[in-house]
């Protein structure tokens, strides 16, 4: 495996391109780092620097830097590349980008409000329109061979945690301890299978754990926790090859399950098998959420619910669409998201499951494979 082909990038952005043609644009300004992460294939380092990439409808594409990254721009292939010195700089960037397209027409994905005037008096006519999401959110089969193949380390993770976690447990170990020792097992692997290939590019595992009480906390910080007997504990990974993410989690139970525990977990797969049904019955994003979370609230749970079932994936951990109230966006083949079920008590217990689904022409593929393999009662760390 070898991360997506200049071709294809160039693919990419022709697609682009034939849609600021069709907005009765000059071209487009990309700025939001996603979208020049996708159409460059230049997985650069998100910070306070503005970095745009200009797809004219004729002509080469220019990525547009600050000065500090110009050899690592210039290291993308099919690009040009253009340099302001530094930020902020006596003309902010962003319009010096729109001053050296030279054009008239143009769409941008994203701008700060405070800038908006400055551009206008630019142009002709700005649309801000995101042109970039209608594509990035169906990935191709390169892309998808990449979700699939991240979501496999992903499950290391937890195989990891499951194998070694009751001996680390037992000499004291820590959320800390349990997160370190499965994530190394990961990142070892994964350097081993691809670290050759996929040089230089964005390519990594991340973890939380949180045990007892505080897996109440759907987000929170890793602890030097100690997890008590009865005691459930989150494991959330996610991993990105290439650029390209996926995601897989589960809750273990430190000792044996309880009936409370194993009608928690019941309605968390019952959320499951719903968000897949709806998927692959292709309804809104919206209708999908609905229909994953009906199953907690059916178990007298819903109290309990903190947050939408899942997300989009792709260049982005988190991206569009989303699987959420207010998203209107029909699922369909090629899409790629996250199934997050979740119930959090808070002071109590806390309870969270992640897959990877992919939409296909049949239905929907499962490149997460840990909780197939795993019933509830090898969710378990024997004390």
């Amino acid at each position: 495996m070898t991360p997506p082909s200049p071709t294809f990038r160039e693919m990419l952005r022709n697609r682009l391109r034939a849609r600021a043609q069709a907005a009765g644009l000059d071209g487009l300004l990309l700025l939001a780092p996603g979208n020049v992460a996708y159409a460059s294939g230049w997985l650069f380092t998100i910070n306070e620097r503005p970095m745009g990439l200009w797809l004219p409808v004729e002509g080469e594409a220019v990525l547009m830097v600050p000065q500090l990254e110009l050899e690592n721009a210039e290291a993308v292939p099919g690009v040009r590349v253009a340099i302001y010195e530094e930020y902020p700089g006596p003309v902010p960037a962003q319009i010096w980008m729109v001053r050296q397209t030279g054009a008239l027409r143009i769409g941008i994905d994203s701008l700060e409000a405070r800038l908006l005037s400055d551009v206008q008096a630019e142009l002709a006519h700005l649309d801000l329109t995101d042109h970039c999401l209608p594509e990035r959110i169906v990935k191709h089969a390169q892309e998808i061979a990449l979700v699939r193949a991240a979501a496999r380390y992903a499950d290391m993770v937890l195989e990891r945690f499951l194998a070694a976690g009751a001996d680390i447990i037992r000499a004291g170990g820590t959320e800390l301890d349990l997160m370190a020792d499965a994530t190394a097992h990961a990142r070892a692997a994964l350097a081993r299978d691809h670290g050759q290939a996929f040089a230089g590019t964005k390519m990594g595992i991340t973890a939380t754990f949180h045990s007892g009480p505080r897996a109440a906390l759907p987000h929170g910080a890793v602890l030097p926790r100690k997890p008590l007997p009865g005691e459930p504990i989150i494991a959330g990974i996610g991993c990105s090859l290439g650029g390209y993410h996926s995601e897989s989690g589960v809750t273990l139970v430190l000792g044996e399950l309880s009936a409370e525990q194993r009608r928690v977990m019941q309605a968390m797969a019952d959320a499951n098998a719903a968000t897949i049904d709806a998927l692959s019955r292709r309804q809104p994003c919206e209708k999908v959420n609905e229909a994953a979370l009906a199953p907690i609230r059916a178990a007298g749970l819903g109290h309990a619910i903190r947050h939408r079932i899942g997300h989009g994936m792709g260049v982005e951990g988190h991206e569009a669409p989303w699987l959420s109230p207010g998203d209107s966006t029909p699922a369909a083949p090629g899409m790629v998201f996250s199934c997050e079920p979740g119930v959090y008590r808070p002071e109590y217990d806390g309870w969270r499951c992640i897959e990877t689904l992919i939409v296909t022409e049949g239905g929907v593929e499962v490149p997460s494979r840990f909780q197939s393999t795993h019933p509830f009662d090898a969710r378990v760390i024997p004390l």
